[in-house]
């Protein structure tokens, strides 16, 4: 019978590298909790309409990606591919817009059907900010912001660019729309089939689509910036000022864009080299239909989200963990006074290691590959003497302690 794999797109996170992981996710949790947002868990699946009718029936990842499936009850029922729609259904559901401004946090695994590649797969994992109820351009500049913060802790912003553009409101969105899809008519016969299935209904997915012809018919097409009204050109000059406010690089990028009709105002991408192919790592924007389109009332929204394993192999290895104490039982009689003591020293926060079998060499070895910074070494002679030996395991020195003044004594390693 051949050995049980994981399923494709999958991964076991072991500890080291979840050590990585944990890195990324509590950095943006302390980051985005000191701007006041809030912690929320999400399910991890929905109701399917609930991603069909803010993804788009004719998207990408609700024809191709979801992995959507009916339950014993005969509901349809998706694996959540993000978490945005979920915060929208959670604000809806529970009644949350009388209290707005809702700012909350999210971090979790998301799921997706597509071809695995390095910091993709198909169980990955987001950190995840939004900000609802607040219509202002300084909303938008605040999630930028924290997440400007967030790379900025974990020591990676200066590999980022930001990227940044505006998508007007319905006016402008229309009207540039109008003249994009005029433009690519006359190209439709160049196109990739993808895009002229797009062109039809998403055509704001042209813009940045990978083909190498689409890029090239691209290049000729309408400026966004062409068809802004003054109303949208405030906003944006609003949200460029508070970016420089704060002292936020930004580079400006027409082609950034977002199809679904939700969305307005701000698009944005901190994006990097380091990675390959895969450049952007934490992105988001303006979403001010999201909710009433999902059945709630007007409510205007900002948020982002950012992927964990791409953060966690950009920010790389976190400081060490602690070095544990090895307790090393030689003896029955020892065994017996070991588990407690160690018991009591991980109590008073010591990372402690139980050797559970083996001669002296056996667990001392064991002891040097869990990278121990002392062992605690206690035979027959030293319950006689009411003490252990305990051996610096950098130096090799050891020194017989009594079991009362241990803890102390133990300060020295921590």
């Amino acid at each position: 019978m051949a050995a049980l794999q994981p399923v494709r797109g999958t991964h076991d996170l072991f500890p080291e590298e979840y050590r990585r992981h944990r890195q990324v996710v509590e950095t943006a949790r302390a980051v985005s909790a000191r701007a006041g947002y809030g912690e929320m868990a999400l399910p991890i699946f929905e109701f399917t309409d609930v991603f069909q009718r803010t993804l788009g029936e004719t998207s990408d990842v609700v024809t191709k990606e979801m992995y959507t499936f009916e339950d014993r009850g005969g509901d349809r029922i998706t694996l959540r591919p993000e978490a945005t729609a979920g915060v929208a259904r959670a604000l809806i559901s529970g009644g949350l817009s009388q209290d707005l401004p809702l700012k909350v946090f999210v971090s979790g695994p998301m799921f997706r059907y597509e071809r695995p590649q390095k910091g993709r797969l198909r169980q990955f994992h987001q950190i995840d900010i939004e900000l609802m109820g607040v219509a202002e351009p300084l909303g938008d500049v605040e999630v930028i912001a924290v997440g400007a913060q967030i790379l900025e802790a974990l020591g990676v912003l200066d590999r980022t660019t930001l990227e940044i553009n505006t998508l007007g409101d319905g006016e402008s969105r229309t009207a540039f729309r109008d003249a994009l899809v005029d433009y690519l008519s006359a190209h439709r016969s160049a196109l990739s089939e993808d895009s002229r299935e797009r062109l039809d209904r998403n055509p704001l997915r042209i813009l940045d689509s990978k083909n190498e012809e689409d890029r090239r018919i691209v290049e000729g097409a309408p400026a966004f910036g062409d068809y802004l009204n003054a109303t949208s050109r405030d906003f944006f000059a609003a949200v460029l000022g508070g970016l420089d406010s704060l002292g936020i690089a930004y580079t400006l990028n027409q082609r950034l864009v977002r199809g679904l009709d939700y969305y307005c105002h701000t698009a944005f991408e901190f994006t990097t080299t380091d990675l390959g192919s895969q450049g952007a790592v934490l992105a988001g924007g303006r979403y001010d239909g999201l909710v009433s389109t999902m059945g709630g009332p007007a409510t205007p929204g900002v948020g982002w989200a950012g992927g964990i394993e791409r953060l966690a192999m950009l920010a790389g290895d976190p400081d060490p963990a602690p070095r544990p104490i090895a307790v090393v039982p030689i003896g029955e009689a020892a065994a017996a006074v070991a588990l407690p003591l160690a018991h009591r020293l991980r109590a008073a926060g010591f990372v402690a290691e139980l050797g559970y079998r083996g001669n002296l060499q056996r667990r001392m070895k064991r002891a040097n590959k869990i990278g121990a910074r002392a062992a605690v070494i206690m035979g027959d002679d030293e319950l006689a003497a009411d003490s252990a030996t305990v051996r610096d395991l950098d130096s090799g020195e050891q020194e017989q302690v009594a079991l009362g003044a241990l803890q102390d004594y133990l300060g020295r390693f921590r």
